[in-house]
């Protein structure tokens, strides 16, 4: 017996002699190899900005850090330290763009995650202006497009028609473009107006030969009835500010019935939106303006599409400046002489120019299928020294011609000098963001 107590008491030596060496161990290894603290976003929070409204609550839930039971936690809003728990809620109590950072240290070393929560205000006042300066974005459009210190108002064309009274506005949707656009022109005081209409051409924005889908869908008092409602919906879901009826479906034989809808569309939508709510139409200089009905009383104002002379398009069409100075001064004049007022029209400016890449033996436009269109970024990307002229030969066959600085700079000098509401750009996401941008032109000439 005594010598399985004195083996025993042995074995227990052992044991705690071999403890206290790993404890040592453990010691030296993590003297010599420090643990680096670690931050997992498990649930992506740090991916992206959240973009929230005033009065709900940016979430930060699903993060876990190494080594959990040691690190310590600093949550910061804007480099302010406001929590040092391992999860955080941030309730912002005024709009604004917050940086929120998350600080995790240990033994010396730290890692850090940061991300932007976009706060749009539930009350905001539009900052003033002399004229109307307004982006028109088509679906492709972003925030990242917009300087809004060089704007009054945004349009987003954003609202595609069928011609059963749907609305599809899934594009505003991808990376929550519409929601961003919207909480950062209401933090800079400018309003967003909800851009619909049917299936348009392409960059020139242009209506699409013998497609009827608008039309067909405001002629039936039902359709129009459903489509008005998707509508409401949209503009207050997104906190949107107005809606613009794109000129659309005016080129093809019920071109006549398409436009003579629009006015019953809009009385029913106007009646359906908030009472301060904008509500435009943008509308054509061809002959199709004697189908636009004399009672326009529902519009806060008209959008005049007023460049594309379409008579430098087709086989053998003369090579030229489809969207000339004397074209838009002449179009505004369609609407002046004919239907409103000049204070209740905001005139037309293209960002977009007219490329030719075949020509024929007099050197004029070939064919149908030899021209096309170049946004304005994209011409500057060929030619650097573009925004000072209206014309460059560095690419397609017969050049491009567009409208530069100069040329905008005297169409906004016009539209100022002879009391029209203001001039929009189409489109703003085809503008360069530079000194070279032609909405900075508009809105330099118009304040």
């Amino acid at each position: 017996m005594e010598k399985i107590y004195k083996k025993l008491s042995f074995l227990l030596v052992l044991v705690v002699f071999a403890a206290a060496c790993k404890k040592d161990i453990a010691k030296e290894q993590e003297a010599a190899n420090p643990l680096h603290p670690r931050i997992f976003d498990i649930l992506r929070e740090f991916s992206g900005a959240q973009i929230i409204d005033e009065g709900d609550t940016a979430k930060f839930t699903g993060i876990e850090i190494t080594p959990a039971d040691k690190a310590t936690i600093s949550w910061m809003v804007n480099n302010v330290e406001v929590s040092k728990e391992k999860k955080f809620s941030f309730a912002p109590t005024s709009g604004g763009e917050y940086t929120i950072k998350l600080k995790v240290a240990y033994n010396g070393d730290s890692s850090v995650r940061s991300t932007k929560v976009l706060v749009n205000p539930s009350t905001y006042t539009f900052k003033p202006y002399t004229q109307i300066s307004m982006t028109y974005l088509t679906q492709d459009g972003s925030a990242a497009n917009i300087n809004f210190a060089n704007v009054t108002h945004v349009a987003y064309k954003i609202g595609l028609v069928s011609p059963e009274g749907d609305l599809d506005t899934s594009p505003g949707e991808v990376g929550q473009k519409a929601r961003e656009i919207v909480a950062r022109a209401h933090i800079a005081g400018v309003p967003v107006i909800m851009g619909i209409s049917g299936r348009l051409s392409g960059i020139d924005g242009w209506a699409i030969y013998e497609t009827n889908d608008f039309g067909t869908a405001i002629r039936d008092a039902a359709k129009r009835t459903k489509l008005v409602g998707l509508i409401k919906a949209y503009v207050a879901a997104k906190h949107m500010d107005g809606v613009d009826i794109m000129m659309t479906d005016i080129n093809s034989g019920n071109a006549d019935a398409n436009i003579a809808a629009i006015v019953p569309f809009a009385n029913e939508l106007k009646a359906a939106l908030p009472a301060n709510s904008i509500l435009t139409l943008t509308a054509t200089v061809n002959y199709m303006h004697w189908s636009y009905p004399g009672d326009l009383s529902a519009f806060s104002w008209i959008n005049v599409h007023a460049f594309e002379d379409n008579i430098h398009i087709g086989p053998d069409a003369p090579v030229g400046q489809s969207s000339s100075y004397d074209f838009m001064v002449s179009g505004a004049a369609v609407w002046t002489n004919f239907h409103l007022p000049a204070n209740k029209l905001v005139i037309g400016i293209p960002a977009f120019g007219l490329r030719y890449n075949a020509l024929n033996s007099n050197g004029n436009n070939e064919s149908w299928g030899s021209y096309d269109y170049m946004t304005y970024k994209d011409i500057l990307a060929v030619d650097p020294t573009a925004a000072g002229k209206e014309f460059t030969d560095k690419s397609g066959a017969g050049g491009v011609y567009y409208n530069g600085v100069p040329l905008v700079e005297k169409k906004a000098t016009y539209i100022k000098a002879t009391g029209f509401k203001g001039a929009y750009l189409w489109a703003g996401d085809y503008d360069a963001t530079d000194a070279n941008s032609l909405m900075r032109t508009i809105y330099t000439k118009q304040q």
